[in-house]
């Protein structure tokens, strides 16, 4: 199989499909033309050649990068002076993306991921204009006059890294009216997009600059693990250090919804640091907090705030965009779009909005067949709905869990949402605890920050009989989501570790505390009744049992034991003993 290093060349129409609609037969005609005089001839000048060409697109190889800008370029700036004396309804205008790749050549075509990465570039490009990856830039900025913005990191589709993309800025263009181009506004990915700016150093103490920079770095770091997030490089956000800057700019020039700022003050041995969250798009003040610590440890100190302002502003951050989410037409809803509908459903832990999230995480999933996260979470409703005695079919739903849940762990080996969300599936639905304990861990490994991932693997290493373990699992979840709206969950799971370990009385506060925060919880009330059975305190064995009625007057201690796929045969016994002390029908 032949291979080679060349500079490819993706192009497009704008608008092709409306220019179709409107005039089929002089589009096409337009198009030929413009291929024939403009394109093909400067593609051959600058020694490229035309590997196809396919409807509206085209794509070409170059063996310089610098000639496969150049050519670019030239087009472009000929395209905009040919367009200036058409008609608006003849215009025809393209979009160029350049990647500097290495290349399988079959025959006269060309395969592999330099050119998948051009065409991605292409689309990032505006109407009429040019977008390079960084390998492209780094070949051509000291021989080209050609000026190019940084973008930053770009995720693309079906590319697995970040792509650093750089946008043309054709200066020497202007408008119809002879006024100065436009200010250039980026394109905002599809995902949640974010920019930490460098802290600021509040001290007076030039020494704890390296600390600033490196709290900001460490944050940086943290919210890349982030799958659903796209980050800003550390590099391009940093060209702001030491200026005031105007958030809403900010957004605008990198192309970010959210901005993060901060600063540090430093006070004998103490140090405060303080971050705020920030809507780029309106300026809205969304989060905001300060940590005080010491120095003593400062990296330690580091990574503490790092945890605590991942684990804040990532739900904040998720809310906003669900909620923006929600108020789209059904019309414009694109896969990630019905992925945060689906979100805003199952977080509602109710049996309609766990059906209604399934059938919106499915859509997602028909869109973007390869979306890790939404098998993931398809698969966590099949959790929600046995945890909750929904499951009408036990036989079928356990099959879907347990394929949805495997999807997302082969789609999904780098994406801790998707790995978290199948394990406690495989787990607790399917019973497949040592798989389902494995994915949690290498969920853990890429975000450590993730407290679902915590609290899934608390309830796993219960189940497991590690009820010591859970315990600082469930810890971990509650430090790094200490204002969780689902929080009976949490507190739910550290009733049943205490219950295991032998505390009922510590298991009977904690189920409690999860009855209060939701009064249809079928676990916490079960813990509540086996609790205090095992105290002997019939009032409160009577209360729960009364509460689980209400909730499902079937329900059966007989069932509830084939709910909890329990491991240690005393862990089983302690539950049985536990309900049938409690009053609760066998």
């Amino acid at each position: 199989m032949e291979r080679k290093l060349a500079a490819i060349l993706a192009a497009d129409v704008v608008g092709y499909s409306r220019l179709m609609g409107d005039d089929e037969t002089g589009t096409l005609e337009r198009l030929k033309a413009l291929r024939k005089e403009l394109v093909r001839p400067n593609i051959i000048k600058r020694g490229g050649r035309v590997v196809k060409l396919m409807g509206d697109g085209m794509l070409a190889e170059f063996p310089s990068a610098v000639e496969a800008v150049q050519c670019a370029v030239d087009i472009q700036t000929a395209m905009a002076d040919r367009n200036g004396k058409l008609p608006e309804k003849e215009i025809i205008t393209i979009r160029i993306g350049i990647n500097l790749g290495d290349l399988i050549v079959d025959g006269s075509d060309i395969y592999g991921d330099g050119v998948n990465v051009a065409a991605r570039l292409e689309g990032l490009a505006e109407p009429g204009g040019i977008c390079i990856s960084g390998k492209v830039h780094a070949e051509i900025r000291r021989t080209l006059g050609a000026a190019f913005q940084d973008m930053g990191e770009q995720a693309v589709k079906n590319i697995k890294d970040p792509v650093r993309a750089y946008r043309w800025v054709n200066e020497s263009l202007t408008s119809v009216d002879g006024s100065a181009p436009p200010e250039i506004i980026l394109t905002e990915p599809t995902k949640p997009s974010i920019a930490v700016l460098p802290f600021d150093n509040m001290s007076g103490d030039i020494e704890q600059d390296y600390f600033a920079d490196g709290m900001a770095e460490e944050i940086i770091t943290a919210l890349s693990r982030v799958r659903w997030l796209f980050v800003i490089a550390r590099n391009s956000s940093f060209t702001y250090k030491g200026r005031a800057v105007d958030v809403k700019q900010v957004g605008r020039e990198l192309g970010v919804r959210f901005v993060l700022e901060g600063s540090v003050r430093k006070s004998g041995n103490r140090v405060r640091i303080t971050g705020q969250l920030i809507d780029a798009t309106t300026g809205a003040h969304l989060w905001a907090d300060h940590f005080d610590g010491a120095l003593e440890d400062i990296f330690e100190l580091q990574d503490q705030v790092t945890a605590k302002v991942v684990g804040a502003i990532a739900p904040r951050m998720e809310h906003v965009e669900i909620e923006r989410a929600k108020r789209k037409q059904i019309s414009n809803l694109d896969a990630y779009d019905y992925y945060l509908r689906g979100l805003a459903s199952i977080y509602q832990w109710n049996r309609n909005s766990n059906e209604e999230a399934l059938a919106l995480f499915s859509r997602a999933t028909e869109l973007d067949p390869s979306f890790a996260a939404a098998y993931g979470m398809a698969a966590r409703c099949y959790s929600m709905r046995k945890a909750n005695g929904w499951i009408a079919n036990p036989e079928q739903e356990v099959a879907n869990a347990s394929s949805l849940a495997r999807k997302a762990a082969n789609l999904g080996r780098d994406d801790p949402i998707a790995l978290s969300a199948a394990g406690i599936a495989l787990g607790f639905v399917v019973g497949e605890l040592e798989e389902g304990d494995e994915l949690i861990e290498r969920a853990l490994g890429l975000d450590p920050n993730l407290a679902p991932a915590w609290l899934f693997s608390g309830w796993v290493k219960i189940y497991m009989g590690e009820p010591e373990v859970a315990i600082k699992r469930i810890e971990q979840a509650m430090r790094l989501s200490p204002n969780e709206p689902h929080v009976f969950g949490m507190q739910s799971a550290m009733a049943l570790a205490h219950f295991f370990a032998g505390r009922p009385a510590d298991a009977q506060s904690w189920a409690l505390k999860a009855m209060r925060a939701h009064s249809h919880k079928v676990l916490a009330t079960c813990i509540a009744a086996a609790s205090a059975g095992l105290l002997d305190d019939q009032d409160k064995a009577q209360a729960a049992v009364n509460q689980l009625r209400q909730i499902d007057p079937k329900l059966r201690a007989s069932v509830l034991k084939a709910y909890w796929p329990v491991r240690r045969p005393e862990d089983i016994a302690t539950w049985e003993e536990g309900l049938r002390r409690a009053g609760l029908p066998e």
